[in-house]
């Protein structure tokens, strides 16, 4: 009888232990923001990016730059023009997720490679085939599982773009980056209206079965303010101080002790805000990085303090109001810049 007493006690308690554990895994999965969800379906990545479309074409875009309406309508133009001749409104995503990849060639020089994954209204189908009409049928198709990869060469897109676009002084920058393209752009189905594209090799591994995701780290960085028009989170190669033109070898040393960086960027009532964290391996790296970014805050004021153009004066206040902070083996910038001065800079944009 004690025997099964003592089963039945642990049966209960495993039972009791399985659905506590389901229920904290439905509630993390309720937690979990669209954008997020996206990025849990990136294959591994050093660094993501995660964007509420919706919010940045509805709310942000129109107040950072409502003090230069033409800009604004240059954009809604160019955002119109697309759709014309291509059938895909942009502004129909709800959310994306942007992976990105960085593989070192040789000395300074990396080699990026990107993914995005969008969701939104429209139907993947629908996406799909408006991008084969608009390569003219230039394009190549190739299955992975149940699924159809169809790849398109992006110097030919490229070409198209060119061609359909009016004649301008951007014509010249346009020749280069066609010279330039050399990789192929996929763009597969995910579900009914979710889409995956970007470098071939990476929309690959997005819909195949054997995906290694992204690490846990960069998606719990990713979860700090969800709320966010734009959130990011990065793990940062060894040797970063040299690709900056650094003359400072302590500055070097506390830029190399960066091993994650992550943030957001939001738009709010009378201010547009960035947070941004930068981890290291060690407390005292951390502490060493808060008194470097202190000392250039001053060399920043006082190089700024006097300044008379509109332009300098905002910046000079956006360095007197960067925040830094730093906690165990992170250091943060907290930066909010009034409307008021996003006002001032926007406007003497052309």
């Amino acid at each position: 009888m004690k025997i099964r007493i003592l089963a039945l006690t642990c049966l209960c308690v495993l039972v009791l232990n399985m659905a506590g554990s389901a229920v904290a895994d439905v509630k993390s999965r309720k937690a979990v923001s669209p954008a997020n969800q996206l990025a849990l379906l990136l294959p591994a990545s050093d660094g993501v990016v995660t964007v509420d479309v919706k919010r940045f074409f509805s709310v942000a875009l129109p107040k950072l730059l409502t003090a230069n309406q033409p800009m604004l309508d240059q954009v809604t133009a160019k955002i119109a023009l697309m759709k014309e001749r291509t059938g895909i409104d942009i502004r129909q995503f709800e959310y994306l997720a942007a992976g990105v990849t960085a593989k070192p060639i040789s000395g300074k020089e990396y080699d990026i490679d990107p993914v995005i994954i969008a969701r939104g209204q429209i139907s993947s189908g629908s996406l799909i085939g408006a991008a084969k009409l608009a390569s003219n049928g230039k394009y190549k198709e190739e299955k992975a599982g149940d699924r159809t990869i169809y790849i398109f060469s992006a110097k030919d897109l490229a070409e198209q773009a060119k061609q359909n676009a009016p004649v301008g002084k951007n014509s010249g920058m346009a020749d280069k980056m066609i010279d330039r393209m050399s990789k192929d752009v996929a763009v597969t189905a995910i579900d009914a209206n979710t889409i995956a594209f970007g470098d071939l090799e990476l929309v690959r591994q997005a819909v195949s079965a054997a995906r290694t995701p992204v690490s846990n780290d960069l998606i719990g960085l990713l979860g700090k303010k969800e709320t966010s028009v734009v959130n990011f989170a990065a793990k940062m190669p060894n040797g970063m101080s040299v690709f900056l033109p650094l003359e400072n070898d302590e500055l070097g040393k506390n830029i190399d002790a960066i091993r994650y960086v992550y943030g957001n960027m939001d738009v709010a009532a009378e201010a547009a805000t960035v947070n941004i964290t930068a981890r290291t391996l060690q407390n005292a790296q951390a502490t060493a990085l808060l008194e470097t970014l202190e000392g250039l805050q001053l060399i920043g004021k006082a190089f700024l303090g006097s300044a008379k153009g509109p332009d300098k004066q905002v910046f000079a206040r956006m360095i007197d109001n960067a925040k830094f902070t730093a906690k165990s083996n992170e250091v943060m910038l907290d930066l909010s810049v009034p409307q008021s001065d996003i006002d001032i800079l926007v406007g003497m944009l052309k």
